[in-house]
């Protein structure tokens, strides 16, 4: 019987520099799913490479003196070494400068000319480097780009456009008859309530302003422009031909089961390419994830700060699976999660060193100690309450595949790992419960020792069976060590506990902190004078609650420029507070803090929103804002007084 498939892809990586943590934790991610999708039976293929053309690697590339060419090959080797050493099983690694990809961007442009898709044209706007985007005046942020937050620069050019609306009403109507085709919803909600209802603009396809880009060959002062060049990808990586001669594998896979991409760039993932396939009148994807950002945890990463972590030298520190599964596990399924050294050094000693590795160390240790290594089953249980531990022990193991099995279907992978590490929690219950050190002293109690060492020894393979498209060496040596029929004559040693003071002196004797220069004036401590405002009694100040709050979720609030929308955690109430602070803060940061309000301010509406408080706020001269906090930890709800 012909294995069904499941085409999974990343988003290919941007070589501008090598991949931070934050970058490479897609590509782990991807992994796991096909992993576990083969474990399921399915043929997998699994794609990932680098996007290699814009003006920013132009830029890149001459102010290291090298050709753009140059530049991307020891980028894209760079980030090739790195996916392999996350042990990521991809099949294929596709390179936008790959000549048979280029030649079909070429031909799928002047088809899509041809057809009337594409037309020529020119734009004035307001263009991003980094983000190689065009905006308008109303689209900015606060003056600056509303994607990064950089500033932005006038540009005209000569330009090639797609016609965006004439498939808006199709797409719409895709969307909203597949309701899994983006997810998590809340990724749908975005793309349909702030781009696609209010109508599509026609998205400019091609640059003249610089020249590192695939030609298009019937107007070669022109290149494509990055999104048709990059997102076309996913088809040519599996052999189509714009002519009509596309390879068995790209009609075997095609559509893709899975595009896996960050939050930040879903917009162009499931408007600009589903608009563009349907061009090429080709199905479209059967569905896209934009998954959460993995965050420093003192903020985001910082090269002055020496924050920046990569993969390779956490590997160095912990291990390429201990990374695997913190990356893994630690993420949500929609909010962004959060490393950083102390947490990585946390989970090593209490779930991979303790849970994981102490129960399988035991677990050899004892059948070795009391049985030669060799247990069979008794099936012995002589009490009522030794049948209801192996019994739970045995529904646990017997459950476990079925809930990762159920989770995976969602892509809650975090959610998946966490079943399979109930199951070694149980396990080291289960020790706690049986006490084989007690059993291994009464001879009559011998049968029933080798049965709960039989019953951990099952349960621990079953766990590690699973584990193994999360952890796939933890997964082998732990079977090879349980053995089939003999345990290992000495265990190994699967994860060493860390000090976490020791760590931190090494990260820091590798990345000192790069000391900014000071102003002239920094020793001076800046202070600001600001404009009395009339005297008020206590009693007018005593008409005023404040208190603290916890900040429990928060987003930006649709059509605004400036507001975010918190809900706020105080004592055991929450209020919902609008703030003009979306500027100062991403709706990421705001999330945790514990904040001074202004609690019974009367509600009223902002931008449409209620608002039902007030959080303080410091300004200085340059309108740069900074949240109230407490100095010390404070309970939710007290009285600032």
């Amino acid at each position: 019987m012909e294995k069904p498939k499941y085409y999974i892809t990343t988003a290919i990586a941007y070589t501008s520099g090598k991949p931070h943590i934050g970058n490479t934790y897609e590509i782990v991610l991807a992994d796991a799913i096909a992993r576990y999708k083969r474990s399921q039976g399915y043929d997998v293929f699994f794609q990932t490479g680098t996007d290699e053309h814009g003006q920013k690697i132009e830029l890149k590339a001459a102010d290291a003196g090298v050709t753009p060419k140059e530049f991307v090959d020891g980028v894209a080797g760079e980030i090739k070494r790195i996916w392999d050493l996350m042990n990521t099983s991809y099949d294929k690694f596709i390179r936008t400068t790959d000549e048979d990809h280029e030649k079909q961007v070429q031909k799928i442009f002047k088809k899509l000319y041809d057809q009337g898709d594409i037309y020529k044209g020119s734009y004035e706007g307001l263009y991003c480097t980094p983000c190689e985007s065009f905006w308008t005046e109303s689209q900015l942020v606060d003056g600056k780009c509303p994607d990064c937050g950089r500033e932005v620069k006038p540009a005209k050019e000569e330009a090639y456009f797609f016609r965006m609306s004439k498939y808006a009403d199709r797409l719409i109507e895709h969307i909203n008859t597949h309701p899994e085709f983006i997810q998590p919803v809340s990724r749908k909600n975005e793309m349909m309530n702030n781009f696609l209802l209010p109508g599509l603009q026609d998205l400019c396809v091609s640059r003249t302003s610089f020249k590192w880009g695939i030609p298009v060959d019937f107007d070669p002062k022109h290149v494509v422009y990055v999104w048709l060049d990059a997102l076309t990808n996913y088809i040519t990586g599996i052999g189509y031909d714009c002519d009509g001669d596309s390879t068995e594998q790209f009609k075997k896979n095609w559509p893709a089961d899975l595009h896996l991409i960050g939050k930040d760039i879903i917009r162009f993932h499931t408007i600009y390419w589903p608009i563009f396939l349907m061009a090429l009148d080709l199905p479209l994807p059967k569905q896209v994830f934009g998954h959460p950002w993995l965050l420093q945890g003192d903020g985001k990463m910082s090269k002055s700060k020496g924050n920046v972590l990569y993969a390779d030298e956490l590997v160095d520190f912990f291990g390429v699976d201990a990374v695997r599964y913190f990356v893994l596990h630690e993420m949500p399924f929609e909010n962004d999660g959060v490393i950083s050294w102390e947490l990585m050094v946390e989970r090593m000693n209490s779930d991979l060193a303790n849970t994981l590795g102490n129960l399988v160390n035991r677990t050899i240790s004892m059948t070795n100690k009391y049985f030669g290594g060799v247990v069979t089953d008794k099936g012995v249980s002589d009490t009522e309450e030794e049948k209801v531990v192996d019994a739970d022990l045995k529904a646990v193991t017997e459950n476990m595949p079925k809930k990762v099995d159920a989770k995976m279907e969602d892509l809650r992978v975090a959610d998946a790992i966490t079943e399979i590490f109930n199951l070694f929690k149980r396990c080291n219950k289960y020790i706690d419960e049986t006490m084989p050190w007690a059993l291994a002293k009464d001879e009559a109690k011998r049968d029933r020792l080798e049965t709960v060492l039989y019953n951990l020894i099952e349960s621990i393979k079953a766990g590690a069976r699973i584990l193994e498209s999360f952890m796939p060496e933890t997964s082998e040596k732990i079977l090879a060590q349980l053995g089939d029929g003999k345990v290992t004559d000495k265990p190994e040693i699967l994860f060493a506990r860390l000090d976490i003071n020791e760590v931190l002196k090494k990260v820091e004797e590798f990345h000192p902190p790069v000391q900014e220069e000071a102003e002239d004036n920094a020793a001076e401590e800046a202070v600001i004078d600001i404009e009395a405002k009339p005297e008020i009694t206590f009693e007018d100040f005593g008409k005023m609650q404040f208190q603290v709050g916890e900040i429990i979720a928060c987003e930006a609030v649709k059509k605004s420029k400036k507001l975010l929308c918190s809900q706020v955690k105080i004592g055991s109430q929450v209020k919902q507070i609008v703030s003009g602070i979306k500027a100062h803060y991403t709706p990421e940061e705001m999330v945790g803090k514990k904040v001074m309000v202004l609690v019974n301010l009367k509600p009223a509406k902002l931008a449409g929103v209620l608002s039902e408080g007030m959080l303080l706020c410091a300004e200085d001269a340059d309108g740069n804002l900074a949240l109230m906090t407490p100095e010390k930890e404070m309970p939710v709800g007290a009285e600032i007084c």
